[in-house]
């Protein structure tokens, strides 16, 4: 593997959910992600897996799991995870408890990608930026913004992240 690669781990969220017009429901069908780099015109060295097509919410335990197993196996140094704004502080958790020698970016969108006005592709812009810039450890990018993962929070009042106070260490 090139050393420069970046893993990039699909996990579902509404960056990937489609819009039935006849029901009003949102699902799953594939990942954008490949129209998204294309768009942004990514000349990055990225490797696109999809792990799972899921929401958040419906995430447990063993799904995050699944998560920190393929983050630890993947032999980039270099990790982007698109995930569900919901749960997504509870996964940078679960990581940044046990991953330290490798940069990983959480990202997400409050808007799916189809939409056409999803804020997707701007995170996922400022993630890969972010991802190649930041030293080792667990982080969560939204809205131009980049927390770590002990000192993040989704303000569901406003549908933005914001800093959280870091926990006694």
């Amino acid at each position: 593997m090139n050393a420069d690669r970046i893993q990039i781990l699909v996990t579902g969220g509404t960056f990937d959910k489609e819009y039935n017009e006849l029901t009003g429901e949102l699902f799953f069908q594939q990942t954008h992600m490949a129209d998204m780099l294309r768009l942004g015109r990514c000349h990055l060295d990225v490797d696109v897996e999809t792990l799972m097509m899921i929401d958040s919410l419906e995430m447990t335990d063993t799904h995050r799991q699944t998560i920190l197993e393929r983050c630890d196996r993947t032999a980039a140094a270099r990790i982007v995870i698109t995930h569900g704004t919901d749960t997504m502080e509870q996964t940078a958790a679960v990581l940044g408890g046990s991953i330290t020698a490798k940069t990983i970016v959480l990202t997400g969108a409050m808007v799916p990608y189809t939409f056409g006005s999803s804020d997707g592709l701007f995170n996922l812009g400022t993630a890969l930026a972010f991802v190649q810039t930041l030293g080792p450890g667990v982080y969560v990018a939204m809205n131009g913004r980049c927390f770590r993962w002990d000192s993040v929070r989704k303000n569901r009042e406003l549908g933005v992240f914001e800093a959280a106070p870091h926990p006694a260490r």
